[in-house]
């Protein structure tokens, strides 16, 4: 499994497989049961997740107590509420496995300490932390100018694998609107 990080790691830098174990021993393998949450609102956020497989996805309770995903990822994806991990301060979200999932761990400390042991996993965190920020930019504009239906039709054209995946009341989470409102879509869509 852990193959799956030495590949993606290799599409940003240069790694041998010497390199590859000591980056590995910064780590901690772990499996994560569907619903499993990993980060609870209040609690400070010590670690980042990349995905070996599964799926997490980030969410927020809101003032009316209502869920509200804000991210997902999978397989090669990034998670963590990068404000609180970056500042050691407690987090306003929930992390939580949508599946049976495995996933790679790093703390802070570790992590600062594999940046010192290996400065190109600076280059390779700058590359995963661009990628991350360009997304978020294009969610927001996506929330600004399209329509609710708009915003589900490209979500299914660019991201089949998570409206397939998914549960659909976890994808009415992540667009903003609640599973009746996206059953109505859907059945629009069928007719």
């Amino acid at each position: 499994m852990p193959e799956i990080f030495k590949n993606h790691l290799e599409k940003f830098i240069d790694i041998d497989e010497r390199e590859f174990s000591a980056i590995l021993a910064f780590f901690q393998i772990r499996k994560v049961k569907k619903k499993e949450n990993l980060l609870v609102e209040g609690q400070i956020c010590k670690s980042h997740y990349f995905m070996l497989n599964g799926c997490l996805r980030k969410f927020f309770i809101n003032e009316k107590g209502i869920e509200q995903t804000t991210e997902f990822a999978i397989e090669n994806w990034w998670l963590t509420d990068n404000f609180a991990y970056e500042r050691g301060l407690s987090t306003e979200f929930y992390i939580q496995a949508v599946e049976n999932s495995e996933i790679l761990v790093i703390d802070r400390e570790a992590q600062e300490e594999l940046l010192i042991e290996f400065p190109k996993m600076e280059r390779y965190f700058r590359f995963i932390y661009q990628r991350a920020y360009a997304a978020a930019q294009i969610r927001l504009k996506y929330l600004y100018d399209f329509s609710k239906e708009e915003f589900y039709d490209h979500l299914c054209k660019g991201h089949p694998e998570f409206v397939q995946r998914i549960p659909q009341y976890l994808i009415a989470s992540f667009l903003g609107f609640t599973p009746e409102y996206l059953s109505e879509i859907r059945n629009k869509k069928r007719s």
